[in-house]
Formats: structure tokens, C-alpha cells, sequence
């Protein structure tokens, strides 16, 4: 599930729209009355969705936005006049007075975006640092020499034995050529 953080300046709104919120489903991570506290919230999960108000005692959402981590997303539930004509890519919009099933089918969107997006962050190969690759290129290397393999057949070999391990390619790599060098 999503980490929800619920910002508001006071702490009955914020409570009321994070009761309203786990009543229908969803469950809300924190419930914020600053911003700072806010960013603090947000400092303990990789990914989530802000919905806050348009001002705190310390900073405006756009401030807010702004010092999240990479992966956040932001509602922003406030008077239409604050925000029209001044929206901003990656903030999504509510106008006040607020609908219920207007806050929750956007919670909704919202939450099967953020999932869609961790999904595809995940299904992405992870990057090897260039030391990685040197030891596997090294290890490469030495299988084609000491068992006569194609760089295709060594690089294949490498891969196999580190996912019956369980273990990353460039720890195999560098198993391989404890045992040969």
C-alpha cells in the first residue's frame, strides 16, 4: 500500500480527512500539522503521496513539494483561487470545498499510479558500478581462457551461477577468480 502523509495547519482537518481516508480503505502513514513535519514524514518512506493544504505556519506546498524526496506525489486540496492558472507538473489539484468521493477516487488514481511507477522503477535493471563490470569482464576472461568459452557461453555461465546462488554477477565474478587467480 502507499505511504499517505495527511499535512494540514490544523490538526482537526488533518484528522478528519485521515479518518475519512481509513474508513474507506486506505491507510495513512502520518498526519502532519508543518511542513517540517511533513518532510520528516516523508524521510522514512522511498515513495508516497503528500495531500496537504495550501500554507503551513513554516513554507507553502510549493516549498513542500519542492524538499520531498524523488519518488512523493502531492494533492493539494485548497481553494481554487491559490492554484488556478498556477499549476505546477506533478501536483494534483482539488478545489475546496471538497467532494468526498472527489478526494477519494483521486487518492485512488493516485495510489494506483504510484504503484504502477514503483513496479516499473523495480522492473528496471539495476546499474553496475564500472568496478562491477571490470571484475566481470575480468572473470570473463579468465573462463574463456581456462575452459575455452565464447565471451557469450562465460558471461551465460556467470549469470547462471549467481542466480542458483543467489548472489549478483559481480560477486560470483569475483568468486570465480578467487578460485582461478
Amino acid at each position: 500500500m502507499a505511504n499517505i502523509i495527511v499535512a494540514f495547519p490544523k490538526l482537526e482537518d488533518a484528522k478528519g480527512i485521515r479518518n475519512l481516508l481509513v474508513r474507506h480503505g486506505f491507510s495513512v502513514s502520518g498526519v502532519c500539522t508543518t511542513g517540517a513535519q511533513a518532510l520528516q514524514e516523508a524521510d522514512l518512506f522511498q515513495d508516497g503521496i503528500v495531500i496537504c493544504g495550501y500554507h503551513f505556519r513554516d513554507m507553502v506546498y510549493r516549498e513542500l513539494y519542492q524538499n520531498l524526496p524523488k519518488y512523493f506525489e502531492m494533492l493539494l486540496i485548497a481553494s481554487q483561487r491559490y492554484w488556478e492558472g498556477n499549476q505546477e507538473e506533478g501536483i494534483v489539484y482539488l478545489p475546496m470545498p471538497i467532494k468526498v468521493n472527489d478526494l477519494l477516487n483521486t487518492v485512488d488514481m493516485m495510489v494506483q499510479s504510484l504503484m504502477r511507477k514503483k513496479r516499473k522503477r523495480k522492473a528496471q535493471p539495476k546499474k553496475r558500478s564500472g568496478e562491477d563490470r571490470a571484475v566481470i569482464e575480468q572473470a570473463k576472461r579468465v573462463l574463456m581462457e581456462r575452459n575455452h568459452l565464447s565471451e557469450e557461453e562465460a558471461h551465460r555461465y556467470i549469470q547462471k551461477t549467481s542466480m542458483d546462488d543467489g548472489v549478483n554477477m559481480a560477486e560470483t565474478a569475483q568468486m570465480i577468480l578467487e578460485l582461478f587467480v
